[in-house]
């Protein structure tokens, strides 16, 4: 009975397509998928609504969901103060417990979608959340989804929100399991509660109403550096977001989803912390 059983699992084991390995690094079982894949299936997964592929045991999924200051257009949900209000705080740790909580909300919401069988938008586990563009002009339209105009108040609240909705502690250290510390010799792969966003990358505070045409030009380095990119790039080393979306508009006639000198710089943040990394964004219409 006992080699009968061993050669029943062992027959499961060899079943097991790579990707479907648990024990091979995620970028090997990425590669294999890949490989896999028509290219008819991933245009598909390209879009911010992604099918199920059922013949690879993939599941339907969907990318964009909100949660600026609570689960966003999904129904009933605690909603808490808007951003601004809660950059008026000066309270990181509270925020951190805010989206704690937005998280458990959202696991909640997810699940009943599962359930249903079909996930609408708005109904998944991937959260376009935070907005941690720089507030200076109250032209621009959006600046109430900000923490305001100062760089390290925008980082630590970026941060705090980061943590909270990827379920991590709040000085941003992985899970191996719900309430559980991953370790070096953790067995099981890192908990991610959901998917962050960091948006909009870069220099992205309006105007909004032609935000798919501006340029910004003449930008000095030091505004830049000291300004603009200081949340994004503790929000990737020391927040491990899991997403990060390009703005709509053009940085020197370059537009930002395909503009060489800022993909350059969120890579440089990524090798810092060891980690590869993806940008991505929803939308984007420079010609």
């Amino acid at each position: 009975m006992a080699m009968l059983m061993a050669i029943s699992l062992s027959a499961s084991a060899q079943q097991l397509l790579p990707y479907q390995n648990p024990n091979l690094s995620a970028e090997a079982r990425a590669n294999d998928l890949l490989s896999r894949l028509t290219l008819e299936e991933k245009t598909k997964l390209m879009m911010d609504t992604s099918p199920a592929i059922a013949r690879l045991g993939i599941p339907q999924f969907q990318w964009w969901n909100e949660a600026l200051h609570g689960v966003g257009r999904n129904g009933f949900v605690t909603v808490f103060p808007i951003t601004m209000h809660m950059a008026a705080s000066w309270d990181d740790t509270l925020l951190y417990k805010v989206f704690t909580a937005v998280s458990d909300e959202a696991r909640a919401k997810a699940q009943e979608a599962k359930k249903s069988g079909n996930i609408k938008r708005y109904q998944s586990l991937s959260f376009w959340t935070p907005n941690i563009n720089i507030f200076r002009d109250p032209r621009w339209g959006r600046g109430q989804e900000t923490y305001g105009e100062d760089p390290y108040l925008t980082t630590r609240m970026g941060l705090a929100v980061v943590n909270g909705l990827q379920g991590q502690t709040f000085d941003g250290k992985p899970m191996s399991a719900p309430g559980v510390l991953a370790t070096p010799s953790s067995q099981a792969p890192q908990y991610v509660k959901l998917l962050a966003c960091a948006k909009h990358f870069a220099v992205h505070s309006g105007p909004e109403w032609n935000r798919h045409s501006f340029n910004v030009e003449d930008l000095p380095e030091r505004d830049l550096w000291e300004t603009y990119l200081p949340a994004f790039k503790s929000l990737v080393q020391d927040g491990n977001v899991a997403e990060v979306m390009c703005a709509y508009q053009r940085i020197d006639g370059a537009p930002c989803c395909s503009n060489a000198r800022y993909d350059y710089c969120l890579r440089r943040f990524s090798y810092f912390n060891s980690r590869r990394y993806g940008c991505y964004s929803f939308w984007n219409r420079n010609k």
